[in-house]
């Protein structure tokens, strides 16, 4: 049996593989987290459109969605679009990979590949669109490294915004990723949990924390060095909103003078990492303006609400 490797393929790459294999009918079979910058679903995709534009069979073993049905978060802008967010969708989509496959096939396909793809979804059993990965009884098995645990899952749509900050760690290469956020221990201190357990986000409690993390990916500057920060400790996981807790611990860090927003050469026209997170660049400069929670929130809720509108033709559960 020959192994293809699909990783970051282009779309010419997609098409000469499932030429070269002589296959008739591609399954997809992956487990999503349910956020827009988790790559797997858009694997899926451009893998739905060489499919689409060479007549193959295309097969979704569908899977719950490990945070629940419901969609929040801002919509990718078509001038942002990337490898972690190619069509507009927003943040965190609600969606399972069968939904979205219905929704791409209908709503993205026919304008670039000319047609949609023959799609077919074998849905799942029992799963109702309000069940976290936790509310089952399957095993939780890692989709990569740094999503070691349901509750990974569950905060990773908000907290790995802090890939988009130069000065502060997502928590990577530590046993909690996205849980442990923080910045160089001269830079930042406990404060800022206590200022974010002031405002009383709803399902969420912030633990002082300091730890050392043997994995900085874009940040050298903070590999294996002393970190300060929080612990993001989620206390009620049906009221625990992701994005807004995301969007408040930014706008709290953004107090420190050593925070930064990552910036990246390679892209001169875009240079925020955040912005391409996000889709635009609205949510940093309402931040960098001295904008609130409730106001960066609150701008994207008509985009939100027509996403909600645009999807629901393509919800199975």
């Amino acid at each position: 049996m020959t192994v293809y490797d699909a990783y970051g393929a282009s779309q010419a790459k997609w098409e000469a593989m499932f030429t070269q294999s002589g296959m008739d009918t591609v399954v997809f079979d992956i487990q999503d987290v349910g956020a827009r910058f988790y790559t797997y679903i858009w694997t899926m995709y451009t893998s739905m459109l060489a499919a689409a534009r060479l007549g193959k069979r295309y097969v979704v073993l569908d899977r719950p969605n490990p945070v629940g049905g419901r969609a929040y978060g801002p919509m990718m802008t078509a001038g942002y679009t990337s490898g972690v967010g190619l069509k507009e969708i927003v943040q965190q989509h609600g969606m399972t990979v069968g939904e979205l496959a219905g929704f791409f096939n209908a709503e993205f396909l026919p304008a670039e590949a000319g047609r949609p793809v023959e799609l077919h979804v074998v849905q799942c059993r029992h799963w109702k669109r309000d069940r976290l990965a936790a509310d089952t009884d399957l095993p939780w098995v890692m989709p990569s490294p740094n999503m070691p645990t349901t509750d990974t899952a569950l905060v990773y749509p908000g907290t790995c915004l802090f890939e988009g900050v130069a000065s502060i760690t997502e928590g990577r290469g530590t046993c909690r990723p996205f849980e442990l956020i923080g910045g160089l221990a001269t830079d930042f201190d406990y404060h800022w949990g206590d200022r974010l357990n002031a405002r009383n986000l709803p399902g969420v409690r912030f633990r002082e924390a300091y730890f050392s993390p043997t994995s900085a990916g874009q940040k050298p500057a903070l590999l294996n060095k002393p970190c300060a920060g929080v612990e993001v400790k989620i206390v009620d996981r049906g009221a625990y909103d992701p994005i807004r807790t995301g969007v408040a611990m930014l706008v709290e860090a953004r107090k420190y003078p050593a925070f930064a927003w990552r910036q990246d050469a390679w892209d001169q026209l875009r240079p925020y990492w955040i912005d391409t997170l996000t889709g635009s660049p609205r949510l940093r400069t309402m931040i960098d303006a001295g904008a609130d929670v409730a106001d960066v929130v609150g701008a994207w809720a008509d985009e939100l609400a027509a996403f909600d509108r645009q999807r629901q033709p393509y919800l199975l559960y």
